[in-house]
């Protein structure tokens, strides 16, 4: 080694005798080598071990599902309230460290910005342009259907002989005509009707799965005491909403932290949709719900604000189911079983990375 000192070159000998001394050790075997920085390692590989054992231990998630239970117990009005507890026991179980996912994305801060529709597609959505719009693909197959089917038995019924030709193409043709009428004027009465039709559809039960196991996911994440949830597309979810502030939506304003916080996770399901499918059909209820979210926030947004806000929790939703891609898939596993909300918690813990 070389010290240049006032333009000249000097050796140093104290580093120049290292390293000779170095050079002329010989080279140790390399299955030593191996040998060594594997006993290196164990350690971290044993802390790792015990880690994943105490999460995959059935008894560190007793006392949550006697909670759980304990909800199922209840009454459908009453369980809502319950979520205090179930927060409670969520919170002690990630302070003794069963629990490192509940929460976790509220360690990151994640900053409200203007979004742009070529940074959705860059995240995973096939037509960003399909956010914010609802989708009737539903309600107008449901239509077409109850429509078409009245009208070929009111044709087919005029053969009837008698008074039958009559009064049946009568009758049915009415049918139409009270679903248009009830379509036009109340349609939240058609909605279970609709719901049901849409079970025909062969893509039905896996957009059911993808949306509701987003909103769940999103939910814990941002820990949000879980109660419960469905497996039925078009149910909103404001209880999540009530079940992280800990009081009713109505009750007060929200501050800007709540609305974004909640915002991701009203979006997490249309989010999930968005990722596999042209058309989102699940949204119209998380739009109600981010729609809610707004108009109690404590700062006025405005048009353009609102829809940057949509943009922006869609955003974030699909770099969130991303980031999480492996837990997501096996909760969506769990869901499809039919698992309990504590199983499907095991689920989100016991994958991926911590």
């Amino acid at each position: 080694m070389m010290l240049r000192l006032e333009g000249k070159m000097h050796s140093c000998p104290l580093f120049s005798n290292r390293i000779h001394s170095l050079s002329s050790r010989p080279l140790p075997c390399p299955s030593r080598v191996l040998r060594a920085s594997t006993r290196r390692v164990q350690p971290c590989r044993a802390a790792s071990s015990a880690s994943q054992a105490s999460l995959a231990e059935p008894a560190a998630y007793e006392k949550l599902k006697e909670v759980y239970d304990y909800l199922q117990s209840l009454p459908p009005s009453d369980r809502q309230g319950a979520s205090n507890e179930i927060l409670t026991t969520l919170n002690s179980l990630k302070k003794d460290g069963k629990l490192q996912k509940f929460g976790k994305r509220l360690e990151e801060r994640v900053d409200r910005r203007n979004v742009f529709m070529g940074e959705l597609r860059r995240v995973g959505v096939k037509v960003p342009d399909s956010i914010g719009k609802l989708s009737v693909r539903n309600d107008a197959a449901f239509l077409i259907t109850v429509v078409g089917t009245t009208s070929v038995v009111a044709v087919a019924a005029g053969f009837l002989p008698g008074d039958w030709g009559f009064f049946v193409p009568y009758l049915t043709g009415g049918i139409s005509i009270a679903t248009l009428v009830i379509g036009s004027t109340a349609p939240g009465f058609l909605q279970f009707f609709i719901d049901k039709f849409a079970q025909v559809f062969p893509d039905y039960r896996e957009r059911v799965l993808r949306h509701e196991a987003a909103h769940l996911l999103a939910g814990y994440l941002m820990g949000v005491p879980v109660t419960g949830f469905s497996l039925d597309i078009g149910k909103a979810h404001t209880d999540f909403a009530e079940a992280k502030l800990q009081r009713r939506l109505i009750e007060q304003r929200l501050n800007e932290t709540e609305v974004d916080q909640l915002a991701l996770v009203a979006m997490a399901g249309a989010s999930a949709e968005a990722m596999k499918y042209d058309e989102v059909l699940g949204q119209n209820a998380d739009m109600s719900d981010l729609q809610r979210i707004m108009l109690r926030s404590s700062k006025k947004m405005d048009d353009a604000q609102q829809q940057n806000m949509t943009r922006w929790a869609v955003y974030e939703c699909c770099r969130l189911l991303s980031d999480y891609s492996a837990e997501y898939e096996a909760l969506q596993a769990a869901m499809k079983s039919r698992s309990s909300v504590a199983e499907c918690i095991r689920a989100i813990e016991l994958t991926g990375s911590s």
